[in-house]
């Protein structure tokens, strides 16, 4: 069926599909899910409270007819949802879906990696904030070491779910000394760096700006080591600001949602775990789309809910951020995904 793109309040196009399929994970990494208040005694959403493959599967057909071409995978962590190959391959089987993606903590990856390449997922995002043990160990929340991450992507590129990008939250006084490292690594491997700027998602992560290690800084310290020149985005409303090395010998990028904000270009959506359409990483709510999944709405209903909640759309927390939006309480980052 053909596509009809839609705009929001700010002639933002929906691109992109951020699908967060569970709300569990198995690290309680700090500035996600603390381990004091994400323990064991911590009430995930129920099972049946989750959409179904198939819901899910029916809202990226329903958002391909309104101009999405991207669709991503996330969390919590995406893996600990049981059969998720699955799901891959229902989406990647549906017409106009141009880039499948999944966001992972590839903890679990190994074995797993060739399945999803089979059910047809092209690539995968890894969350890996630190190459340094001692400093993962602490910023997983849960003594995990580095071994089995980087198990799981040695699979993933031999199962050719590439490129890798390793994605790594910076945050001052914890793992800013690591940043090297981690380029370096990722440039002997071919794999792609994005450092991102320590976020004030949520409200249970004790955001401090003064955390913060602004983008500038990092493309500075990177740039020391290994001489690197911007690039030109390769598409509107690429999020990363990317820079090759002079080398010839790969690129990292820099995500700066906290100094130099990229709401103007933002085309992404988010899906909950139990079907809340959400169209901010800072919201402080969703649009439940589950109810109409559940109590027999057609497929034109539901695509007409949706053009409603992007056509209404006016985001920009970034730009706007200042003390009293800080503080507000907004849906939580393991809810929705990164």
């Amino acid at each position: 069926m053909k596509s009809t793109s839609i705009y929001d309040t700010f002639n933002r196009p929906l691109r992109d599909l951020r699908i967060s399929v569970t709300d569990r994970c198995n690290f309680r990494c700090p500035y996600c899910m603390p381990a004091e208040i994400f323990g064991d005694r911590y009430e995930f959403l129920p099972r049946a409270d989750l959409l179904t493959f198939e819901e899910i599967s029916r809202i990226v057909k329903i958002a391909v007819q309104l101009g999405v071409t991207k669709v991503r995978i996330t969390g919590g962590e995406p893996l600990v949802r049981q059969n998720i190959e699955e799901l891959v391959q229902m989406i990647a089987e549906v017409e106009g879906i141009e880039d499948l993606a999944m966001t992972t903590n590839a903890y679990l990856l190994s074995g797993y990696a060739q399945k999803l390449k089979k059910a047809g997922l092209h690539r995968i995002t890894v969350s890996l904030d630190s190459l340094d043990d001692t400093v993962f160990q602490k910023m997983n929340g849960r003594g995990f070491s580095t071994a089995r991450v980087l198990d799981g992507i040695k699979e993933a590129k031999e199962a050719g779910l590439q490129p890798i990008k390793i994605n790594a939250v910076v945050q001052k006084g914890v793992n800013d000394h690591t940043v090297i490292e981690l380029a370096e690594w990722c440039k002997n491997n071919g794999h792609i760096p994005r450092f991102i700027e320590y976020m004030d998602v949520g409200t249970l992560n004790d955001w401090k700006l003064q955390e913060v290690v602004p983008a500038n800084e990092i493309v500075d310290l990177i740039g020391q080591r290994f001489p690197a020149d911007p690039i030109v985005p390769t598409y509107q409303g690429e999020v990363a600001q990317r820079y090759r090395y002079r080398d010839g010998q790969g690129e990292f990028g820099v995500i700066s949602s906290v100094s130099q904000p990229f709401c103007g270009d933002c085309s992404r959506m988010r899906l909950s775990p139990e079907g809340k359409a959400v169209t901010c990483l800072f919201a402080e709510s969703g649009t439940d789309l589950r109810e109409w999944l559940r109590n027999g709405a057609t497929d034109d209903q539901i695509k007409q809910t949706i053009v409603g909640i992007w056509g209404t759309r006016e985001d920009r927390y970034s730009e706007e951020r200042s003390e009293e939006t800080v503080k507000r309480k907004k849906v939580e980052m393991y809810h929705i995904g990164g």
